[in-house]
Parts: structure tokens; sequence; C-alpha cells
């Protein structure tokens, strides 16, 4: 039995306590998030304080599954960087113990978090995020007049269907209104146009008054003992002002819940199964009548067309003629018999252009609704997933950093939520939209951060340099040529000076090769192309040069004399190898001169180096010499 040691006791406690604080204030952040889409739905409506309470409770529910990743990253990033910081990681690695080994505790820990949200999306999520959306209805139907949008028909008021061009939300008027009262049947709607109006509650709040000025009223005038052969009367109304009483009951009252049987985010897993096994039958059988009824059409009309044929060949053998032409026949036609062809002609082509609207909406809200279930189901494992991974992105990065409290890794946790997040919400919108599959929609989130933590990971548990920023300003000033200078300062406690005589020869010697060096390469000549990059041959001597010439700054700077440390700082770092070849190996320079654009870039960034070498080369002669003066003058005379 694996006994649990002192350091898991001591690191769980440390990541218990942070999770704990971090958990309430993400679900805080994501509450206040959350509220502003829906504070519109709650200004005005005269809401009670426990309809309220049960708004805010619902919508606490549904956050915690997002608010647990988002708590285990930060709570991890600080345990490891407070541990990190105050040098008790460094402890527990010198005590033979890799930050995997420090990490197994948590990894326990944060599994069974993960477990427990993903039962939570199963089993309790469902029944909040449908009492949710249940409350959030019955708000909307609860005052009515201030939920008219701009631009779309409105329906939350019995019988009606409200279409407002414009709104003015200081006052309350309304521009633009049409309104389609409902009765019976479409065919006895009533139709208002009015130029603006204003919707209000009455005092006894069980009817609500629409005002209306400027206008027209069409209604048809139906009734049950005419036949349908018969025309409908009509009737029309100009008015200037119009009142009109609806009954409303603005009581709070929860709306009926069959209305949201299609509510994914409401369901559990078993039951999004069951569901999406309904679904895919219930379209399926609904497609293959579409498909029945759209072929027996196309063999109506195939059968139909060879009849006429048919009988127009007929006709012609009859008539002894060999063609028929459609534009004369219509042009013998007289102006009625013309109007009404067309007419017939638009009105059956209008009919089959609305019959495939129809049931292309079908078939479409179909598919959305598959969609948003096959996307909730997928979801319950992702959100679990995302737990897990981000643990192993906020340890690791703890672990690296080494900085704890609420700043670095605040800053760090919210840029890694909000990649997060992007790629999430991007996914779920293009699988929602059918534009994505679902499966890639929803796990591209993940499989984006599963590559990042198994970097992150491995570079922390082999203590790899992955923020130094000084290595990566220094790498890529090497890569664009650019100059490192160097940083030679008084040390405080010297152990041995340096060797000014022998220091001071060396440094004649390495002036005078650089003369013989200068003289024998002609390094402000361009060399052949043949010769870099498929005849290499490595420079020796200036490397030599390097090598001495460096020997003699590390000695000097043992020195306590402020001119020398000077001088030293003026020496150059020479790049040894850039004004020779592009690369190091044989092939890739081969390679280089095959692609022309390519070998042409290297070839002048090369010669850039050798016109450099010069320069430097210059520089270390005249430093030399102004070092060596600098020692004769310290001798003994």
């Amino acid at each position: 039995m694996i006994g649990i040691k002192k350091l898991d006791v001591f690191i769980i406690r440390q990541f218990l306590m942070l999770f704990v604080g971090t958990f309430f204030i993400s679900q805080f952040v994501l509450m206040m998030q959350f509220l502003w889409q829906y504070i519109d739905k709650l200004i005005g409506k005269g809401l009670t304080i426990d309809v309220l309470a049960q708004f805010f409770w619902y919508m606490g529910i549904m956050l915690v599954p997002q608010a647990l990743p988002l708590a285990i990253l930060l709570s991890s990033l600080i345990t490891f960087g407070n541990l990190g910081e105050s040098s008790e990681l460094t402890a527990i690695k010198a005590a033979g113990i890799s930050l995997l080994q420090s990490m197994r505790s948590l990894m326990v820990i944060v599994t069974l978090i993960a477990l427990l949200s993903f039962f939570f999306q199963n089993v309790v999520a469902p029944s909040a995020n449908m009492s949710f959306a249940q409350l959030l209805l019955s708000m909307k139907q609860k005052s009515p007049e201030l939920e008219i949008p701009e631009g779309v028909f409105y329906d939350g008021i019995p019988g009606s269907n409200l279409y407002v061009q414009k709104k003015d939300t200081e006052t309350g008027k309304l521009y633009g209104i049409m309104i389609y009262r409902m009765t019976d049947s479409f065919e006895d709607a009533a139709i208002i146009l009015a130029d603006s109006g204003m919707l209000q509650a009455t005092a006894d709040k069980k009817h609500l008054l629409l005002n209306l000025w400027t206008g027209e009223w069409f209604e048809n005038m139906r009734n049950s003992e005419l036949s349908d052969n018969a025309s409908v009367p009509y009737r029309r109304e100009t008015f200037t002002r119009k009142r009109i009483v609806f009954d409303f009951d603005s009581d709070f009252n929860l709306a009926d819940a069959s209305a949201l049987s299609n509510n994914a985010r409401g369901k559990s897993l078993n039951r999004i199964k069951r569901d999406l096994d309904s679904l895919n039958q219930t379209y399926d059988s609904i497609g293959r009548a579409y498909y029945n009824t759209l072929a027996m059409v196309i063999g109506n009309t195939e059968n139909a067309f060879e009849e006429k044929t048919i009988d127009r060949k007929r006709a012609e053998d009859m008539a002894g003629t060999k063609s028929f032409n459609i534009d004369s026949v219509f042009s013998k036609m007289t102006a009625d018999e013309k109007l009404g062809a067309v007419n017939n002609a638009m009105m059956r082509v209008q009919t089959e252009i609305s019959e495939v609207d129809f049931r292309a909406m079908v078939t479409s809200d179909g598919d959305r609704l598959i969609r948003q279930h096959q996307i909730e189901a997928i979801n319950k494992f992702t959100q679990a997933l995302s737990c897990l991974i981000f643990f192993f992105i906020g340890a690791p990065l703890g672990a690296i950093i080494r900085k704890g409290g609420l700043g670095v890794p605040v800053i760090i946790s919210v840029i890694v939520f909000i990649v997060y997040y992007i790629f999430d919400n991007t996914g779920y919108r293009m699988a929602r939209g059918g534009m994505w599959a679902v499966w890639f929609g929803k796990g591209i989130a993940t499989a984006v951060l599963t590559p990042l933590a198994i970097f992150f990971t491995y570079k922390a548990n082999n203590d790899s340099v992955v923020f130094n920023i000084d290595a990566y300003r220094e790498f890529f000033m090497r890569l664009f040529g650019m100059r490192i200078k160097r940083n030679i300062v008084r040390k405080e406690v010297i152990i041995n000076d340096p060797n000014y005589h022998d220091d001071s020869n060396s440094l004649a010697a390495i002036s005078e090769e650089i003369t013989t060096y200068a003289h024998e390469h002609h390094l402000m000549r361009l060399p052949g192309l043949i010769k870099v990059f498929f005849k290499y041959q490595p420079d020796n001597a200036i490397k030599n040069i390097g090598e001495r010439l460096d020997e003699v700054i590390e000695d000097l700077s043992n020195t306590r004399d402020k001119v020398i440390l000077t001088e030293l700082n003026n020496y150059p770092i020479m790049s040894l190898t850039a004004h020779t070849r592009p690369f190091e190996r044989k092939w890739l320079n081969i390679s280089a001169a095959i692609f022309f654009p390519l070998g042409i870039i290297l070839y002048i960034r090369m010669c850039q180096f050798r016109f450099r070498l010069y320069r430097d080369l210059r520089v270390i002669k005249r430093t030399n010499e102004n070092i060596i003066k600098r020692i004769g003058d310290m001798s003994p005379k």
C-alpha cells in the first residue's frame, strides 16, 4: 500500500487552501460576466427577492464546471510558484524528488475534481439549466412592453405578432409598427400598420394598452358559411389614433417547461443518447417522406411531359407540321390570356419555392437540434478533461517562473484561459452552425492546449530554460547579426592578479597575426560562390586568434585599473564562422545554393560578416596598442 508522505500532505494543504479561494473568485468573475448578458431581463420587471435569488442560484450552479478548470489553473500555478520562490522546490529536487513525483498527490486530487466535474455536468447541471431556462422564459413574459426588440417579429403577446422598426428606449415610444392579430385561422387575421405607438400595462396589471397613431387596419371578414370558392370580403380602416387592449396577466408565473424539451443543456448523457436516436429516426423519416414526395412530383412531371410530347407529335402529324414553338402559341394569345398564363405560372413557381423553403427550414432545424445534442454530449467530457489539462499547464509554469502571489500567476492564468476560451467558443459556434464537424469544433481547444501542457511539463521536469528572456534576446541578435557588447566590471574580490607581462606579449603577438591574416584573406573582397557553397575550408586562423584573445581578456578582467577595464569593454565579440559560409553542414550550403533567391540572401549576409570582421580586427589592433601602452606605463622604471 502506498503511504502518504509528509511532502504530499504539505503540497495538498497548500493547493486546497488556494483552490477554495480561487474557485470562489473564478465563480464570481464568471457570474459577473454572465450577468451582463441578462441584465436587461432583470431591470424594471418588478421581480421579488426570491425570484432573483433563484436566478443567481441556478446561474451559479451552471457556471461551476467552467470555474473549476480556471481555479485549478490559478491555484496550481500559485502553489508551485510559491514553492519555487521560497526555494522549497529547489530543496525538494535536491532531495532526489523530481517535479512529477512532487505533483503525484495533486494529480490524484485533480483527477477526482475532473470526475466530480463530469458528475456535476451529467446530474446536477442539467436540472439547474432547465430551471434557469424556465425562469428566464417566465421573466421575458412578465413585462413584454420592455422586451420588444427592433427589426424582428415579437410573439410575447398572446394572439399577436408585433414588429417594430425603431424603438426609443428613453420614452418607450415605438415607430414603424406592424401587427398581425390571430383569431381562429390565418384567413381571418387582422393586419395593423401604424407610424408610431406606445405599449403600456394597465393599473391592475391584467391588460396591455397599445396606443397607435396614424395608421391603417386591414381585416378579413370571413364567415364559415361562405364556400371556399367564394370571394372573401375584408374591412379597411384608416385612423389617426387607436387604442387596442390585450388580455395579459403580468404576475410572475413559471412558464410551461414543455416548451424547453429541446434544450440539450438540460439533459443528462443518457437522455441525450435516447433523444438523439429519436431525433435521427424522426428526421430520417421526414427526409424520406420529402424524398418520396419529390420523386413522385418529378415522376409525374416526366410522365406529363412524355404524354404532352406524344400528343404534340400526334397533332403535328395530323396538321402536317414538323415543329412546335411555344413562343408562337403565346404570341397568338390575347392580352388577358397572356396575363392569366403568366400569373398562373408565377403562382405555381411561388408555391413550389415556398414548399421547398418550408422543407429546408424543417430539415435545417432538425440538423441544428441534432448538432446541439452532440455538442452537449462531447462538452461533458471536454469540460472535465480541461481540469487535467489546466493542471499540467499551471503546475509546470509555476515551477518555471518561480513567482507566487496574485501578480504574474493571475496574468498568465488569464492569458491561458483566454486562449482556451477563444478556441472553445469558436469551435462551438462553427460546430453549431454546421461549418465544422462537431467532434472537431468541440475538440480543437483540447487539441491545442494538450501539446502545450506536455511541453511545459517536460521542460519543467528537466529544468529546461523556457522563459529566459536573455537567452531568446541573444539568439535573435545572433540570427539578425546584431552586436552583442561586452560588460566587464570591476570585481569586488580578486584572488589572482593578472600577469601583465605575458598578457602584453600575447596582445602584441595577436596584433601581428591579425596583420598577417588581413593581408592573406583580403576580407574587403567578395569571395567566390563555388568556394563558399561547395568547397568550404575552415578558418582555423581566426578561430585561434579569437580563443587566445578571450584568454587574455579573462586574465585582464582581474585588474583593478579602470583604464584597462574600460579598454577591455571596447573589444568586439567576433563571429568566428559566419564570415566563411552560411551553415555548418555542407549539405545545407549546397541546398542554399540550389535555391537561388535564398542562396543570394545568405551570400550577402555572409559578406556583411566579412566586412564586420575586417572592422573588428582593426578595433582589436587599436585596443591592443592602448592596453600595451597602459601596461608599460604601469611598470616600474
